[in-house]
């Protein structure tokens, strides 16, 4: 069973440091073993499983998001592969000591043999030629002679060219270790010759208990409510975690981290304050929304976080609406618990939609506005009188009662069930079809609709598609069809009617194409027969510039 996160700590002491010298969090208790890693059980297993039963690859990709341990967990197989042991009579273990010359000297990055190379500074063919100058050469005094190459995604197309043939057969002493945050950019045929691991983002529960474990090493008292905000703006890298956590224990100066005190020194918003905006906005009380955002933009946030969290929580009512059960935030206050599931209830999922494409679309604004604050304030409005607008359901639940489409008084209240209203309005709106529902024994069809209309009810959606949009009929008679095409209609769309035709209604049809005139197409007429429909035109009138964009056939009750 792995050990918990308080007793995962290692305090990284080492190194010939003058007395008092203060070392950052993020160095100070970087992990030294595969038992210090946070959040990456399924690597530390089968890298420990390898080294315990001698399956050394040649080469390993470590990838994953900044601060998840790719550089750390390179120096740490390093040091497993090269451990002596106290004793100076060990061999690879996937527990190093730590004590030996081997793992004190790769610890303090001073090895001989151990050779870490930067590719974001050297790129180029040159740089690997002189790496590569060293592969025949053995260790001087490890086991193994080891390359650790950072950012390797950034080598150029000729570096990796001539890095191939000595990664695919290196001599038995050398090891490759590469790590990438851009595994996309590392060509393939490197990948092959490398074992991937993907390292994962650190949950926020693990960071959160990593960070109080520091915290308590440290001598410093952190609130419950700091930690977890520390954990989420580290969004799963333990380094930014660190670093962050470093300077809210500078800047308390002894007292106690708080959680305002974190907020304020990153710069973002009230969670409160956040729940209150979205709840203004979409009351549409546009004076209360902006004097909250004024507040903030006061109080230090940046209009571009408080966008951002207006889209998180969003999301988050969404994820209530629709997934309650794995929507659960243990970062969240209960309070903010109750909250979000009151506001996820009251509001209808087409104005959350509504809500996230605007504020996605806003946030693009406001990152590219001279002026942020003003941008995001423009943002808040159109969202506030947005939320006054008549849904779609509302709109035709008037028209067809003969009413005039009012707008709506700022409510969170769901929008009415739409089944009824959308049935009467699609009959309507529908020509003269087979029902969907019809029985297998098919009769002949009288019209070049009921065509149509038969291979949609025998499922050929694409043939039937093409019928409607891509056909003018100029000639229909029993066991006879000729019409045009567009060159959006398949070359042998008139073989595979006739072919179908035949055997659904069991006579021959003689089904060809054209260079003659036809009629308008089967959706040309449907649309034209729509707009001859009152409730179709009055709803095209209330909505200018409205167009019938599709014309679905109604199930006939």
């Amino acid at each position: 069973m792995d050990k918990p996160v308080t007793e995962r700590i290692s305090d990284d002491r080492s190194g010939s440091k003058a007395a008092g010298e203060y070392r950052v969090l993020a160095r100070k208790y970087r992990p030294s073993s595969f038992g210090d890693l946070v959040g990456q059980d399924a690597l530390v297993r089968t890298l420990k499983n390898a080294i315990t039963s001698g399956r050394i690859a040649q080469g390993y990709m470590l990838t994953g998001v900044r601060g998840v341990g790719k550089t750390t967990t390179a120096r740490i197989i390093a040091k497993a592969l090269n451990c002596i042991g106290p004793d100076g009579k060990g061999g690879p273990t996937p527990e190093p000591c730590g004590v030996c010359a081997n793992c004190t000297a790769i610890a303090e990055d001073r090895h001989v043999d151990v050779l870490e190379m930067d590719a974001a500074s050297r790129t180029g063919i040159d740089d690997i030629r002189e790496l590569l100058e060293g592969v025949r050469y053995r260790p001087t005094s490890a086991r193994f002679k080891i390359y650790i190459v950072d950012e390797v995604h950034m080598l150029s197309d000729k570096a990796f060219n001539a890095l191939l043939k000595t990664l695919e057969e290196p001599p038995e002493h050398v090891k490759f270790i590469f790590a990438t945050t851009e595994i996309r950019k590392v060509p393939v045929t490197v990948l092959s010759r490398c074992q991937r691991f993907d390292l994962r983002r650190i949950e926020s529960e693990k960071l959160q208990s990593l960070f109080a474990a520091v915290s308590a090493k440290e001598g410093a008292k952190v609130d419950d409510g700091a930690l977890a905000l520390i954990a989420r703006a580290a969004d799963g890298s333990a380094r930014d975690g660190l670093s962050i956590l470093d300077q809210a224990i500078s800047q308390a100066a002894g007292q106690v981290v708080t959680e305002d005190a974190v907020r304020g020194m990153l710069g973002l918003a009230d969670r409160v304050m956040i729940f209150d905006l979205l709840d203004a906005v979409m009351r549409g009380d546009v004076k209360t929304a902006l004097d909250l955002l004024a507040n903030q933009y006061a109080a230090g946030a940046s209009p571009v976080v408080v966008i951002q969290d207006l889209l998180e929580l969003v999301h988050w009512l969404t994820r209530l609406k629709v997934a309650p059960e794995g929507a659960a935030d243990p970062a969240l206050a209960e309070a903010e618990r109750k909250r979000g599931a009151a506001m996820s209830e009251k509001l209808g999922m087409a104005v959350i939609t509504r809500a996230w494409q605007m504020l996605l679309k806003g946030l693009t604004e406001i990152r590219s506005a001279p002026m942020p604050l003003q941008a995001a304030e423009m943002v808040l409005v159109r969202i506030a009188y947005a939320a006054d607008l008549p849904t779609p359901a509302d709109a035709l639940k008037a028209l067809e009662s003969g009413g005039s489409v009012a707008v709506r008084a700022p409510s969170m209240a769901p929008p009415p069930q739409r089944p009824s209203t959308q049935g009467s309005v699609a009959r309507a709106m529908a020509p003269e079809a087979l029902p969907v529902n019809e029985p297998q024994a098919y009769a002949t069809p009288q019209s070049f609709a009921e065509i149509a209309a038969l291979f949609e009810q025998k499922k050929y959606a694409m043939l039937a598609a093409q019928l409607k949009h891509n056909v003018r009929l100029v000639r229909f008679d029993q066991g006879v069809i000729e019409f045009n095409t567009d060159k959006n209609a398949s070359k042998d769309l008139a073989g595979q009617v006739g072919a179908h035709l035949r055997d659904w209604t069991g006579q021959r049809w003689m089904v060809s194409v054209v260079n003659a005139a036809g009629q308008p197409t089967l959706h040309e007429q449907e649309v034209e027969h729509a707009k001859s429909d009152p409730l179709v035109k009055a709803l095209l009138d209330a909505f200018p510039g409205a167009t019938i964009a599709a014309i679905r056939n109604a199930e006939k009750k």
